[in-house]
């Protein structure tokens, strides 16, 4: 007998089975452009950036500091853990749909009717009062024949996965970020030394065209030309370092800390990391979190899809309720016991088009989570692309820009030797060479920023900094 049943249930389990697939569809990753997302690399060496500890990339300890500082505290990274306690959340729900409810009532029930509404003879007014005690309890369970409730258990798991990788794009980003405003912080800090360093310079160089005016070598146009100089360095020192305090009071942002000073090293400590490993592009659906995330975003809609196919047929629920009733609180507990069970289809006819405007609704969200998707990878690709170059030009600079520096050095020094023991030049020749140096200096500052930025931001682009 008990063979008969196991075999009953066997074969109900295998006919629901066979109907939810009849309905719903089982997920594939939608066929993406992943190949050739690099551009100008054709590498198939696998080996990536990526997967590099964030500690090892980066090597100040003032920076790792910081890092870790705002993995522990940074207010978007906690908000974003919040989310995944509500996804989570929203998927253990889903988990208990697949169980029936249980509702408890208990209640007590005053009914008064007249005997003249009973029909009772003329002038014969009598109430007849009743009162009902009842306690019940009811339950009610649908069965997931078609895959309503499976595909929804789906999407609140994609969604849940989802919202963990979004957690781990914000880390990512977050380390990208403190990194790149730190060593903007360490350049502006190099590009005000520099500037202090100029002002120093040209301050003596006042006081030289002075003695030199006096000894009839220059005119009184070349000392308000060297003081007008003088001034043109010492007016850009406000805006360096009122930037100097921004930058810091932006990290502070991100380390969810209020204004203050910035413990730091300088930029000349610093170097680029050199081996820039990329790996192939089809390694971003694994490696990048916003790419994860895209793609459970489409399995998410997917899922919503499904259930929105199944609304289209019927629904099977059981429902039962028993429990006590009687007209006596004395009789409470004798003979008091009922109870009902009902089974039913509910097949959808006329649903004012709420089944058809759902499914159209579900479609269409799901082509554009496959759109969003896309738009992500071939996104992340570019960024990759543009992180390179961005390194190579700021490479391809360093060694013009150190001959720059060194001739513009010579050119100054030549130039104020000239006018200080001949006749062969003029100010006019010193005021072009000490502002093109000056100039070529701040610029140097800039390429090493970018090359340093440039590793930061491939090491994001890659999917770096969660592993």
């Amino acid at each position: 007998m008990k063979l008969r049943y196991k075999h009953s249930f066997l074969i109900i389990g295998f006919v629901v089975l066979t109907l939810s697939a009849c309905v719903t569809q089982k997920y594939e990753r939608p066929k993406v452009v992943t190949q050739d997302l690099y551009r100008d690399q054709n590498t198939t060496d696998t080996a990536t950036l990526a997967n590099l500890p964030w500690q090892n990339l980066f090597t100040d300890a003032n920076l790792q500091t910081l890092i870790q500082q705002g993995l522990n505290e940074n207010l978007d990274l906690k908000q974003a853990i919040e989310r995944i306690k509500i996804a989570q959340a929203t998927l253990q729900q889903s988990k208990s749909a697949f169980l029936p409810s249980l509702q408890g009532d208990v209640s007590v029930t005053d009914a008064k009717q007249s005997k003249a509404a009973l029909n009772f003879p003329a002038g014969v007014n009598i109430n007849l009062e009743t009162q009902t005690y009842r306690a019940q309890l009811s339950t009610s369970w649908e069965a997931d024949i078609w895959g309503k409730l499976s595909s929804a258990k789906r999407s609140a798991y994609a969604t849940l996965l989802q919202t963990d990788a979004a957690k781990r794009a914000v880390q990512t980003q977050l380390i990208a970020n403190i990194a790149n405003t730190y060593y903007n912080l360490l350049a502006l800090d190099k590009q005000l030394a520099i500037t202090l360093q100029t002002i120093k310079s040209r301050t003596n160089n006042v006081a030289t065209m002075k003695a030199l005016k006096e000894g009839a070598k220059v005119n009184g146009a070349a000392v308000v030309q060297s003081e007008a100089n003088l001034y043109a360095a010492e007016v850009t020192i406000p805006d360096l370092k009122r930037s100097i305090r921004e930058t810091e009071n932006a990290l502070n942002i991100l380390l969810a800390r209020a204004p203050g000073s910035i413990l730091r090293s300088d930029l000349d400590s610093q170097s680029a990391y050199g081996n820039l490993e990329t790996g192939i592009s089809a390694q971003l659906l694994q490696n990048r979190p916003d790419v994860q995330a895209a793609e459970f975003s489409f399995r998410a809609a997917f899922e919503n899809t499904n259930v929105a196919k199944t609304y289209f047929y019927p629904a099977l629920t059981l429902t039962a309720s028993g429990g006590l009733s009687s007209l006596q609180l004395k009789d409470f507990f004798n003979n008091s016991v009922f109870y009902n069970l009902i089974g039913g289809l509910t097949q959808p006819i006329f649903a004012k088009g709420q089944n058809k405007a759902r499914l159209t609704t579900a479609q269409a969200q799901q082509q554009q989570a496959f759109y969003t998707f896309q738009q992500t990878l071939l996104t992340s690709g570019q960024e990759v692309s543009n992180a390179l170059y961005a390194y190579q030009t700021a490479t391809e600079k360093e060694t013009t820009r150190a001959k720059q520096i060194a001739s513009l050095t010579k050119a100054v020094d030549f130039t104020q030797e000239l006018l200080r023991y001949s006749s062969a030049t003029n100010y006019t020749d010193v005021l072009t060479s000490e502002q093109s140096l000056l100039a070529a200096q701040l610029s140097g500052v800039s390429d090493k920023l970018q090359k340093l930025q440039a590793v930061v931001n491939l090491y994001r682009a890659l999917g770096g900094g969660w592993k």
